[in-house]
C-alpha cells in the first residue's frame, strides 16, 4: 500500500510540477486560477514540485524508508538549479541585472549544496 502511495505522488507532483513549467499561464486558465504577471513563479513552484516527485521516487526505491534524506535533498537541489539556469539562459528569469545576480547565485548555492550533500552522504 506504501508503495502506491509514493507512486501515485511521484506521478501527482510530477505532472503538475510539468504542466505549471511548461505552461504556466495556460495551465492557470485551464484551471481557472489567476493568470500570473510574471511567469517566473509558477515555473519555480513547478519546478520545486518536480524536485519532491524526484526525492518521493528515490525514497520509494530505497530499501530502507527514513525520510527524505541526503539523496532526496540532492534531486531538489539538481533540478533546481538546472530549471533556474535554463530560465536564466532563455533569458526567461529576471529583467533587472540585480535579479539576474540573485537567480545565478541561487544557482551556484543549490549546486554547492548538492555537492556537500553528495559528499556527505
Amino acid at each position: 500500500m506504501a508503495e502506491q502511495l509514493l507512486w501515485l505522488e511521484t506521478l501527482l507532483r510530477f505532472f503538475s510540477g510539468l504542466a505549471l513549467l511548461i505552461a504556466p499561464v495556460t495551465t492557470a486558465r485551464v484551471l481557472g486560477l489567476p493568470l500570473p504577471q510574471a511567469v517566473l513563479w509558477p515555473r519555480l513552484l513547478g519546478t520545486l514540485l518536480i524536485g519532491m516527485a524526484a526525492a518521493t521516487l528515490l525514497e520509494g526505491s530505497a530499501q530502507r524508508v527514513t525520510g527524505l534524506g541526503l539523496g532526496g535533498l540532492v534531486a531538489i537541489n539538481l533540478i533546481s538549479a538546472a530549471v533556474v539556469i535554463a530560465l536564466l539562459v532563455l533569458d526567461r528569469g529576471s529583467q533587472t541585472r540585480r535579479g539576474k545576480l540573485f537567480l545565478w547565485t541561487l544557482s551556484v548555492a543549490f549546486v554547492v549544496l548538492a555537492l556537500l550533500e553528495i559528499a556527505g552522504a
